[in-house]
């Protein structure tokens, strides 16, 4: 049996310190660790979100494509206007699959689905 204890996932990316400023400026999420060329952005215990300058890596950037990125958050209301606040483009909340769901999208394409069950 396979155990997880940690997961993180690591966006390789052209758009780097747009990125950088995105998930830490406009999205607030606390960085965890930090380097002239990766940074690790904290969404919960456990949970990693990671941006690295494809430049200084043997992965280049997927350019959003076929990403998308779910986070179920504790009250999508307030998640929805925070982000809306920011600036950042996001859709409107709709009921689907049990849950009301907005998306948004990060300056490298990949799409965010933020969501709570109903």
């Amino acid at each position: 049996m396979l155990t997880v204890n940690r997961t993180n996932i690591i966006l390789y990316c052209k758009r780097w310190p747009e990125m950088v400023d995105f998930y830490g400026q406009h999205l607030q999420l606390p960085i965890h660790y930090q380097s002239k060329w990766f940074v690790e952005f904290q969404l919960c215990e456990g949970s990693f979100i990671s941006v690295a300058d494809e430049t200084r890596t043997t992965i280049k950037s997927a350019n959003g494509a076929g990403i998308t990125l779910t986070w179920r958050v504790g009250n999508i209301y307030q998640a929805h206007a925070f982000v809306s606040q920011q600036g950042i483009k996001i859709s409107d909340l709709r009921e689907k699959w049990g849950a009301v769901v907005c998306y948004l999208y990060d300056p490298e394409g990949n799409r965010i689905e933020l969501w709570q069950s109903v």
